[in-house]
Parts: C-alpha cells; sequence; structure tokens
C-alpha cells in the first residue's frame, strides 16, 4: 500500500509540474474551484468564522499560483471529545449509511456516516384504561386524621404512643450508628475522558482542482498524537481508505492526516445538482461552507466551525 501510495504521489507531482493551475471557473459544470475561486470562497470563511485565517506557510514549500500570505488555511485547536468509534455505535446500521457518489454501483462512492440514531428499546409501561378507573366512585369526604391513620379513630392512635415519662433510658436500646456518607474510590478502570484538540487545515490541491483537508492531532498534554490514533478520529469506513497520512504541501514537520480529495469534485457536483433542482443556484463563495458540511461525515468528533447564517445561492 505504501509502494502504491509513493508512485501516486510522484505521478502525482510530476503532472502538477507541467499542467497550469485552473483560472476559468468549473464550479456548477464539475464541481471543481479554480484558484481565485479557492481564494475567494477562503476569504469568506475567515470572515464568517473568525476561528479560521489564512496562512502563508514554509516559504520553501510556497506555491506560485496562490497568494504569498494565503497559501492555505488553518484552525487550531480544535476539541475531539469523542473517539469516532463511540458515535457510529449509536446509529443503526441500516439507516446510517448514505452513499453519496456510487453512479457505477461498485460500491465506491462517498459514504456519509450520518443517519438515523439507534433505536432505543420500548421499554414504556402500559397505561391504564381510563374505563378500569374507578373516578365516579367516592367514600365521601374524610377528616384528614383519617387519611394518615388508615381509618382508626384518632383516640386509638393516641394510646400507641409511649409516654416520655414513663420511658426508662437503660442504655440497652443503643446501636452503632452506621455512617451517613460514603467514602469515595478510584475506580479501577481509567474511565476519564481524554479530550484531544486538533489544527484542521485546508490547501488547494491543483491536481483534483478542489480544497483538501489536513488533521494535527494532539493529546491532552498537547502532545502530537501517532498516526494510528489519529484513525480513532475518523470513521471507520474512511480510516485508511480515503484518509492517508502524507506530508503537508505547506508545513515542514511531522506527518499529517489527510482526507484524500479523489471524490471531491464528484460530491461537491451531486450537492451543487440537487440544489439546482430545488430552485437554488450555489454561489461559488459559500463552496467551503458546503465543503466543511460534508466532511463531517469522515470526522464527526472533530468540531471545527462552519455554521453560519447564510443562503447557499440565489433562488431562480
Amino acid at each position: 500500500m505504501q509502494v502504491k501510495q509513493k508512485m501516486y504521489g510522484f505521478y502525482k507531482e510530476a503532472m502538477e509540474r507541467v499542467t497550469s493551475a485552473r483560472t476559468v471557473s468549473a464550479f456548477l459544470e464539475k464541481g471543481v474551484l479554480s484558484v481565485p475561486e479557492f481564494i475567494l470562497a477562503g476569504d469568506n470563511l475567515v470572515a464568517k468564522c473568525p476561528t479560521w485565517s489564512w496562512e502563508a506557510g514554509d516559504p520553501s514549500k510556497r506555491k506560485s499560483y496562490l497568494t504569498a500570505d494565503k497559501q492555505f488555511l488553518v484552525t487550531r485547536n480544535v476539541p475531539c471529545l469523542r473517539r469516532a468509534i463511540s458515535v457510529e455505535e449509536e446509529y443503526d446500521a441500516a439507516g446510517a449509511e448514505v452513499v453519496l457518489d456510487d453512479d457505477d454501483g461498485d460500491g465506491e462512492g462517498w459514504l456519509a456516516t450520518h443517519g438515523v440514531q439507534a433505536s432505543k428499546a420500548d421499554d414504556e409501561e402500559d397505561i391504564p384504561s381510563m374505563d378500569t378507573l374507578d373516578i365516579g366512585k367516592s367514600d365521601g369526604i374524610k377528616s384528614i386524621p383519617t387519611y394518615f391513620t388508615g381509618g382508626k379513630k384518632e383516640e386509638d392512635e393516641e394510646e400507641d404512643i409511649p409516654d416520655m415519662d414513663t420511658y426508662e433510658d437503660t442504655g440497652d436500646n443503643l446501636v452503632a450508628a452506621e455512617p451517613s456518607y460514603f467514602v469515595a474510590e478510584e475506580p479501577e478502570d481509567d474511565n476519564i475522558l481524554r479530550t484531544r484538540t486538533y489544527d484542521v487545515s485546508i490547501t488547494y490541491d491543483k491536481f483534483y482542482q478542489t480544497p483538501r483537508v489536513w488533521l494535527t492531532g494532539y493529546d491532552e498534554s498537547r502532545m502530537p498524537l501517532k498516526p494510528e490514533l489519529v484513525f480513532e478520529d475518523i470513521s471507520q469506513d474512511h480510516a485508511r481508505k480515503t484518509v492517508t497520512i502524507e506530508d503537508h504541501p505547506h508545513l515542514l514537520a511531522g506527518k499529517h492526516a489527510s482526507v484524500h480529495p479523489c471524490k471531491h469534485a464528484a460530491v461537491m457536483k451531486k450537492i451543487v445538482d440537487v440544489l439546482m433542482s430545488q430552485g437554488v443556484e450555489p454561489e461559488v463563495d459559500k463552496y467551503l461552507f458546503i465543503f466543511l458540511k460534508f466532511i463531517a461525515s469522515v470526522i464527526p468528533t472533530i468540531e471545527y466551525d462552519y455554521t453560519m447564517d447564510f443562503d447557499l445561492g440565489s433562488t431562480s
């Protein structure tokens, strides 16, 4: 797998050297972005969601077709409170998965894992029929002491109460009192939730002409996560399939998990077609909001900001 990935990387890098970056829009026709459109959509994301910002990256890895100070987008210290597999267990297998792009029927389409929440057992108690309740029957209004004494006369109840003057404290009736508190003990298993954080970045992929998401994970001590641990926070339908570990195109240090962009254009085209069938023409500056929406199906527990009040486009 690694050899195949490296060979593909060499091919992709060679093709990017001999091909120019897209400058003509094909957003509605193909679901791709030109370089100016990527910058336009990035500016809109930064303006609407201040947690995102543009970065220049390492000067030695700067791309000439991008603005020097707008090489890629990043949001830092994004919380990840749960592992992805714990979320997937809450959904029914039958109704939780939707293939967004599988025209060939080969099962290689983009799989969205958000779906119907797992059904819970029906443990509701039977509600009695109103016909079985003796609402119309009445025994008359009782006095307050009658309700508390179970129908006994008040003077009979008083006879059962001993007189304190005749009570002798012999000391035999004293019982060692049990403590009215609980002693806390450490659990044998460590069930403490370990909060991870991620730096999420978006680059422009010249070969696929779409945005590409990169993940840099940290544990609760802000130490970098090993690649195999990052896969715990990725949908298991995409881990090691559409998500790979590669070098970041704008940073020098370390390996980064990346959502491979080979299906991005096809998925975005599907979404555009659905919106247009509903009479809405999506605007290209909203591209990254739609993009991050479907990327959330791959990393459902990494809580980055992509929400805002906006119209997807003009209504025709």
